[in-house]
């Protein structure tokens, strides 16, 4: 874990993505990329590249990219995610360590918490169902909750900020994710934490690069790090109480 720079936020929300941060990958979305690009009679091996780079990504953005058209990108769309149903449903998604308690946690510190994928929504309502945790966050988005736009825009941030009320302004965000494209997103939402996690695609130099403010070695580190805000923030209340009772 990199070392933890003080928190000058009261961190209200925290935005959480899926696979790689809070749900195991091991390989799954590179497996069901694999299938997708055989089911339109493509060459996978070519086009892996792309996919490991843009991980986090709306995964309909990814697949424009590749197949340049739309009725290709949204037939290669619809056979991933139909090849990722079949991996959830075959007992293949697992929480990764720590990750439920966490939540938990954040809830428990007073804190909304919003999940986040770049998956279709019937796919993430089915890894939340594998996983037991359809009621386990306050909300869950995916880029069509967002008007259409994945990472690296900021939309799905700004949706859960919109959507929940629970923030008054955007510095009392935190976005937490395992590659660059959850950082930017993070970043230009003007999210005053920006964690990366190394258990999912990206290594520290990419999430660095990409604007994190910390870089930790797994979500399970989260609550920890949003803690250090709390006793500036009762600090801060004190004094102000102070200073209003003395001006009586």
């Amino acid at each position: 874990m990199s070392p933890m720079s003080p928190l000058n936020h009261d961190i209200r929300l925290v935005v959480l993505d899926m696979a790689g941060t809070t749900v195991t990958d091991d390989g799954l979305v590179e497996e069901a990329f694999t299938a997708a690009a055989r089911h339109l009679g493509a060459e996978p091996a070519t086009m892996l590249d792309h996919v490991r780079a843009t991980m986090g990504e709306s995964k309909i953005a990814v697949f424009r990219h590749l197949f340049g058209e739309e009725a290709k990108a949204q037939q290669a769309n619809r056979a991933f995610e139909s090849a990722y149903a079949d991996l959830v449903d075959g007992g293949r998604v697992t929480a990764l360590p720590g990750a439920r308690e966490t939540i938990e946690t954040l809830k428990s510190q007073g804190r909304t918490v919003v999940l986040t994928t770049g998956f279709a929504r019937a796919t993430q309502d089915a890894i939340l169902a594998a996983l037991g945790w359809p009621d386990l966050a306050h909300l869950t988005l995916c880029p069509a909750d967002a008007g259409g736009r994945g990472r690296p825009y900021p939309d799905m941030v700004l949706t859960a900020f919109l959507r929940t009320g629970a923030a008054d302004a955007v510095g009392q965000l935190a976005v937490v994710g395992d590659t660059s494209y959850d950082m930017l997103s993070g970043v230009r939402a003007g999210a005053g934490v920006v964690a990366g996690v190394l258990t999912g695609a990206h290594r520290r130099d990419a999430l660095s690069g990409a604007g994190a403010t910390h870089v930790l070695d797994s979500v399970a580190e989260l609550p920890a790090l949003l803690a250090q805000s709390e006793p500036q923030t009762r600090s801060t209340m004190s004094a102000m109480e102070s200073t209003t009772f003395v001006g009586r």
